[in-house]
């Protein structure tokens, strides 16, 4: 039954390397060769995933204290954790406010803010740490770690 099917070995060369391809063709039809599919470019990673974002920051009131985050895990004001739209949980960045030069290092562990023009939301204690408490919101620079 198989005996209608040959099989040939193909020599491509690509770039100094030569490859021996299988081909397989019906008798009394020709050879096709078909290249290989080139390999698919890796996505680029979200540009906050990669570089510094310059935004505004705000952060969480008390109200939120106790309630459920997107991660499952339970707000603690007095954590220093953030909300971002596109890092993964658990990601740790640094969040420099521009107006005075402070920092903290939070974990991601919730999706937001969503408004527009702000790049994170970060609690209480974090806000707290970064001067920001006062006005609600500050001009901060977020950095992946």
């Amino acid at each position: 039954m198989l005996s209608f099917l040959r099989c040939a070995f193909v020599a491509v060369s690509a770039v100094s390397a030569v490859t021996l391809l299988p081909t397989f063709a019906v008798a009394n039809q020709p050879l096709v060769l078909t290249a290989p599919k080139p390999a698919t470019p890796k996505k680029l990673a979200p540009k906050a995933a990669t570089s510094g974002q310059v935004g505004i920051a705000s952060y969480y009131g008390n109200k939120f204290n106790g309630r459920r985050t997107a991660s499952g895990e339970t707000y603690r004001h007095g954590a220093m954790t953030a909300a971002h739209r596109t890092l993964g949980f658990g990601r740790k960045v640094r969040v420099t406010s521009l107006s005075n030069g402070r920092s903290v290092v939070v974990r991601i562990n919730d999706r937001g803010p969503f408004i527009r023009g702000r790049v994170i939301d970060v609690s209480q204690s974090a806000a707290r740490q970064l001067g920001i408490t006062g006005r609600g919101v500050g001009r901060v620079r977020v950095q992946p770690l």
